[in-house]
Formats: structure tokens, sequence, C-alpha cells
């Protein structure tokens, strides 16, 4: 069995992308997965056939796996997710803040529904699962872990997606203190920041053309997979790293280098 086995984990937003294959991973390496996902009436019913599938590849495994729908932006929801969670697979080792969304456009012309809803999901749903997370570990005394999925756009400004770079900067300064704050009770927060992946979210992963333009700013030469981004979680849950709290592991073929100054500029 795997480096999790018997471990408890919870993934947020984990029906596709990221979120699905963290899922995966964590279940084949022995852990009870409790799996959240949130879609409109209009794509619920593919969205549960996804998130259904990966239960089945979970549970072959020889682990549980429980199906949760909520929205992470709301208290109400996150109360009654923990509640299914701890109910479903039996307690909380590890939460992956994995929920997330972003809409383009100009800054000076985006709607304020859609800048709210951002930092909404992106940031005060990191929060609320968080705090739950957090409750949980203090009440039981787990030495329990949480994992944030920011961005290299914590660092990177993209113009275009102002709310999606601000809420993963805000998730950055999240991290940071919620790690200071609960160190000396052993809980452990970090962040991975996915560069380029090819995900559902990005609408260039399935256009060839498009993905061969994005892979040439990345200094690999290509994009990243949603496994790539699952084993880096993976570590930073482990004992492996149980000496580190409060940082952020870019899993970026080198995006945040400052790619630019790889040529001559002078």
């Amino acid at each position: 069995m795997g480096s999790f086995e018997d471990k408890n984990v919870l993934v947020t937003g984990a029906s596709t992308g990221i979120g699905r294959a963290i899922a995966r991973h964590f279940g084949r390496q022995g852990a009870n997965v409790a799996i959240n996902y949130y879609s409109n009436r209009e794509e619920a019913e593919e969205t549960k056939q996804q998130v259904l599938e990966t239960c089945k590849q979970i549970e072959e495994c020889g682990r549980k796996a429980v199906l949760v729908q909520a929205d992470v932006s709301k208290e109400e929801d996150v109360d009654r997710l923990f509640k299914e969670t701890l109910s479903g697979i039996g307690g909380l080792d590890i939460l992956i803040n994995n929920a997330g969304m972003q809409i383009e456009g100009a800054s000076h012309e985006i709607d304020i529904e859609d800048f709210d809803q951002m930092l909404a999901v992106n940031l005060r749903g990191a929060f609320l699962c968080a705090r739950q997370a957090i409750r949980h570990f203090l009440k039981h005394k787990i030495s329990g872990v949480i994992i944030n999925n920011s961005s290299v756009h914590q660092e990177i400004p993209r113009p275009g997606y102002l709310g999606y770079t601000v809420s993963k900067g805000g998730m950055e300064n999240m991290t940071r203190t919620l790690a200071l704050e609960y160190a000396r009770d052993q809980i452990r927060i970090n962040a991975i920041g996915p560069g380029a992946t090819a995900t559902p979210i990005n609408d260039w992963a399935t256009d060839e053309e498009a993905r061969s333009k994005v892979a040439n700013f990345i200094p690999m030469g290509r994009v990243g997979t949603p496994e790539e981004m699952a084993i880096a979680a993976a570590f930073l849950a482990s004992d492996d790293a149980a000496y580190i709290t409060g940082q952020t592991l870019f899993i970026d073929g080198g995006l945040t280098l400052y790619p630019s100054f790889r040529d001559d500029v002078t």
C-alpha cells in the first residue's frame, strides 16, 4: 500500500483537472478520499459521472471514497461538506484546497459580480475550508496538513485576469499566516503553484496550436500535466515534507524564472 495508507483526505473542486488528479493519486497511495464538486444544473449530471468514475478507481484500490456536492464559497455548504466528509470517510488528516475559477476580461470592464465571485470561490472558500479543518485538527489533536492550490500568478501578474491573480496573491499570504499561527500545533500549511497546465479551465489546452504557443513561454518547452501537480501536492502532504510549512512549491517548468531574460537582451 502507498504512503498515505488509512489517511483521510478531502479534495475540493475534484471533479476535473488538477483536483481530479489529486484525488486519484491519494487514492492510489492508500488514502480514503472525499471528493467535493460544484456544478450548475446543466453540468451536474456530467460532473457527477466524472466524479463517480474517480470514486470507482479509488475504491478499486481498497479505499473509501465519498462524493460531496458543495459550494465552498458558502459557509453553510462548507459546514455540511465537512460533516459529510467526516461521516463518510471517518475522519480528516489532509485538506486539499483546490476549488477555483477564473474569468477573463479587461480590468476596467470586469463586472463587480464576477470579481467578487472569483474572490469568493478562490480565497474565501479556501479560508472557510481551512478554518474548518484547523478546528477539527485542534479538537482531535491531529498533526494535520492543508495544501492550497495556488498559481504562478501569485507571483507573476497576468493582465486580463485581475480577480484571479488577486485571489492567488491573497492565498499566498493566507498560507504563510496560517502556517505561522498553527506551527506550534504541528499543523502544516503549504501551497503548490502550478504553471501552465493542461486542464479544462484553460481554453488553450485542447488546441494544439494554442498549446504550442503557450509552451514557447516556458523554459522547459512544454506545459504541465495534472498528474505532475498531484505528485507535488502529495509530497508536501507526506511525512517526507514534515519540516516544511508556509511555503509555495512552484511546478511550472521554469516559468517563474523570468524566462525573457534567458536570451541575451543587452
